[in-house]
This record gives structure tokens, C-alpha cells and sequence, in this order.
């Protein structure tokens, strides 16, 4: 299922046109996410491919992000796709507290594809392991930070809250998926 993204009202944005993600469930406690830019690609700053790591702040870049949790306040986990495929994962008690690196987790799978008008990121992920109730649907929110040559940065959410851009609010977290 492809779901668009949209660009935060306070952002300026030259070289993305069109943000969408495509969301499946290839197999029990598998999520398949590829996100998908059209537009001025030349225009992006990508950081170069390298092997595929663990890293951290790489939301200070180009960078594909996706949130799962139950509800407001409660425990969730954000993953950050890095266009260099390096990528991590958190675990946070609340809104914004306790954050700690989510170890439990296994490297996601994360491939890229660029040309001219179109960059596309692939990243697969399982979801076995996440500490979520299993009985109840899970909220996803999807994101991107896109950074530009000559604009800076514009922020990209299914949903915006109110206000700046805070991916982390729940409002973000805008599509339901089966528990693992």
C-alpha cells in the first residue's frame, strides 16, 4: 500500500516534488517499507553508500525514518534508512523519554536506487523482536528528512501535529498495522 507524504507547511522544498512509501507485510513479523522521491534528485544531498552499519543522528542528513507504537504516551520504537544504508534503531518509554538503542533488533536489510527524477530506498525489517503489546493493532509513522543543496532542510510526515515538525507526536503516527 502506497502512502504520500507531506511536506511540513513551515518547510521550503525545491528538489523533492512527491514523497510516498510503500508499506507491506511480506511475512509474519516482516516489514517491508520502500520509500520513493520524484523529483530534482541532483539537487539532494546523499551521502555516499557504505556498508551497512548501525549509526546514530543520521536524521541530520537525508533520511527515512518510520515509528511503531500502541498510543499516546506509551512505549515506541523509531527506526532511522540513511541513503548510505547505515540505519539505527531506538526504544523510548514515552514521548521523547528514555530513549536507548534498541539492540534487540537485527540489521535491517536497506538497499538504495538513484537516478535523475527518482531515488528510491528499500529497508526490511523484523519486527519479532519489539516489545509492544501483541493483542492490539500497531500505529505506524512514516518520515523523511530531505536536505537540499541551496533550500536546507524540509521535513515529510503522513501527518503533521500542530505546530513544528515533531515526527515523535502521536498525530504522526497516521497508519494502523497488524502486531507482529
Amino acid at each position: 500500500m502506497a502512502l504520500v507524504l507531506r511536506l511540513h507547511p513551515d518547510c521550503r522544498c525545491a528538489a523533492p516534488a512527491h514523497i510516498e512509501v510503500d508499506v507491506a507485510r511480506p511475512g509474519a513479523g516482516v516489514l517491508a517499507l520502500s520509500y520513493v522521491v520524484t523529483g530534482r534528485i541532483a539537487e539532494l544531498r546523499l551521502p555516499p553508500v557504505v556498508a551497512s552499519a548501525r549509526g546514530d543522528e543520521l536524521w541530520r542528513e537525508t533520511c527515512f525514518e518510520a515509528f511503531i507504537g500502541t498510543a499516546p504516551g506509551a512505549a515506541y520504537y523509531e527506526f532511522n534508512f540513511a541513503p548510505s544504508t547505515k540505519w539505527a534503531a531506538y526504544r523510548f518509554g514515552g514521548y521523547r523519554k528514555d530513549m536507548q538503542a534498541a539492540t534487540e533488533i537485527g540489521a535491517p536489510a536497506v538497499a538504495v536506487q538513484s537516478a535523475s527524477d527518482r531515488y528510491a530506498l528499500r529497508a526490511s525489517l523484523r519486527l519479532d523482536a519489539l516489545s509492544l503489546p501483541r493483542d492490539t493493532g500497531w500505529r505506524l509513522g512514516l518520515a523523511a528528512i530531505t536536505e537540499e543543496t541551496n533550500v536546507g532542510r524540509s521535513y515529510w510526515a503522513l501527518r503533521h501535529p500542530p505546530g513544528k515538525a515533531d515526527f515523535h507526536h502521536f498525530d504522526c503516527f497516521a497508519h494502523e498495522i497488524a502486531g507482529a
